[in-house]
């Protein structure tokens, strides 16, 4: 098992070079630069560039692992902000251990975001309002800050975590195995990936990377961004949805959610053709509105968007329902009904609960032969709505489930899970489930919509681990998440559901010994005989959010 796939990472790095080219090209030089200290005297690298005309401004702020040469500062000088761009603490030309995000939140001693944004309302180009900006490690800057910084009350926040562990870091408990070895690679921090690894639970080190048990601390609204197949997705909207309601009083009820149809990188699949109408929202015209908002008070300029701006998706043949934009006021946008699909062991996906006194359907998983990543949420791998029989079709290390062909449209709008009933003669292994829109005869396309992964002695709690399995006679509950989506099943469609216990090298394998990971196992790591059961008493089952129909 390789620890990085380089025909996949290097494509990601040239189109991340690429685009700081650009915008390194784009900028103006600045207007300053300052060795700014923080608490500890560590002095952090910082480019200050100030627009045309007599200050003080507001300001808005990058912190960046990714050097100074991001974001086009062209964009908000024309717009009369002033602009700080940081080198984050061990990243660029600013010195300090190199351990990404550690200093950038609350902890007690490093609180780098909260220092850089004390410096700045001591600035006289500063006139006290300060917006942060940027995207996936700087948008996780952002939302590290804003807890604890003063002067903050704007963030425009695109694809980045609430909860660094659960909604990046470690999904259902396994670690997101290619994101993080190869990010923490292309970054120079590859030692970091011991650390993360020895944190395998949701210990002390991890809570000071979830804002969400901070909302409340929080004064400054946001703009967040995100899609569905984002690396981050169901962070971006745990974090809305968290600050909406129970953030500082400077927060509450003033954010903004655009959740759009995509990856975090590039559209590559060629299974979906995607309509072109997914651009029609130009977000960056929401971010300036949203400044000049929260930065100059001008809530008129906020009257042409709603709360909420989030794309449905659906099946890309003439004519079918979904592939547009819709609004709301709120998340999820409208209630829907929970509606269980039972898994039967015949295959079936159906609204009807079994009713056998015992069924059970197994399959083998070889933690040296792993079933492949096919598309989803990814980084360093395509990502996307991928059509999966590339592997179902001959896998055999697999479950597959499907309803009847639907008779009119369904739509599901929000969080979708998994409940299973499962053994295993493996003392500890994982399941992982795909939902699927699968077509009509004659396509049969199986296209992915979700994809995740449960730990099973983490099925209870992340922060520790259950017993280990005592043999296959013992069956346990579990439940997977598959975070969230809108997407509308065409007439003719059915709704397919994929189980198996591996999706590498997305997520790291399992070696069934009860180790955390193939290191710890070394040579003991061994396959495990899975069953998941689906009978009267134990009913897994598929739980979409259902729209109900209207007259």
């Amino acid at each position: 098992m390789n620890l990085i796939r380089p025909r996949h990472l290097l494509p990601s790095l040239l189109i991340i070079a690429a685009a700081c080219a650009v915008h390194a090209q784009e900028k103006p030089k600045p207007t300053q630069y300052v060795d700014v200290p923080m608490r500890d005297g560590t002095l952090l690298a910082t480019d200050v560039y100030l627009p045309k005309g007599e200050g003080p401004w507001p300001v808005i702020l990058l912190r960046s692992t990714y050097s100074r040469n991001v974001g086009n500062m062209n964009d908000f000088l024309r717009e009369g902000y002033a602009a700080v761009v940081q080198d984050v603490r061990g990243m660029g030309m600013s010195p300090g251990e190199k351990h990404v995000f550690y200093a950038d939140g609350w902890r007690e001693g490093l609180m780098d975001g909260a220092d850089t944004t004390a410096w700045m309302l001591e600035q006289p180009w500063c006139n006290g309002k300060i917006g942060t900006f940027g995207g996936s490690a700087l948008g996780i800057t952002q939302m590290l800050l804003a807890p604890v910084a003063k002067g903050v009350v704007a963030q425009y926040i695109d694809v980045a975590p609430a909860n660094f562990y659960t909604e990046g870091i470690y999904i259902g408990g396994v670690l997101s195995k290619n994101l993080i070895e190869g990010w923490l690679t292309a970054i120079g921090q590859p030692h970091i990936i011991a650390v993360w690894k020895e944190h395998c639970y949701f210990d002390d080190y991890w809570k000071h990377f979830d804002v969400g048990a901070k909302v409340a601390d929080i004064q400054a609204p946001a703009l967040f961004v995100g899609g569905w197949y984002d690396i981050f997705q169901q962070g971006t909207i745990n974090a809305f949805v968290a600050r909406e309601q129970y953030g500082g009083d400077g927060a509450r009820g003033k954010n903004m959610l655009i959740m759009k149809w995509s990856p975090h990188g590039p559209d590559v699949t060629e299974d979906l053709k995607l309509n072109e109408n997914r651009f029609d929202l130009k977000v960056s015209e929401v971010r300036r509105a949203f400044f000049e908002a929260r930065l100059r008070g001008n809530e008129d300029a906020l009257k042409p968007y709603a709360k909420v701006h989030y794309y449905v998706m659906g099946a890309d043949t003439e004519g079918a329902p979904g592939n547009e934009w819709r609004t709301a006021d709120t998340w999820p946008p409208f209630p829907t009904v929970e509606t269980p699909w039972y898994l039967h062991a015949d295959g079936a996906l159906s609204a009807t609960a079994p009713d056998a006194a015992a069924a059970s359907l197994g399959f083998t998983f070889d933690p040296k032969d792993p079933y492949p990543t096919h598309g989803g949420a990814n980084l360093l791998l395509p990502s996307g709505p991928f059509d999966q029989r590339k592997h179902s079709a001959t896998r055999t290390d697999l479950l597959k489930f499907a309803t009847e062909p639907l008779t009119a449209p369904m739509e599901i709008t929000g969080r979708v899970t998994v409940k299973l009933y499962i053994s295993s003669d493996a003392p500890d292994t994982d399941f992982t489930a795909k939902l699927l829109d699968i077509y009509p005869a004659g396509d049969d396309r199986e296209i992915l919509m979700l994809d995740s992964i449960q730990r099973v002695k983490l099925r209870k709690s992340f922060e520790r681990p259950e017993p280990l399995l005592t043999g296959p006679e013992e069956i346990v509950e579990l439940t997977i998440d598959l975070w969230s989506i809108s997407w509308i099943f065409n007439t003719g469609h059915r709704i397919g559901l994929h189980i198996s216990s591996s999706n590498f090298p997305r997520f790291e394998v399992n070696p069934n010994t009860g180790h955390d990971n193939p290191e710890q196992a070394g040579d003991a790591m061994r396959p495990a005989n899975n069953r998941v059961h689906m009978d009267a008493a134990r009913s897994s089952a598929l739980i979409l959010p259902v729209r109900p129909a209207t007259p």
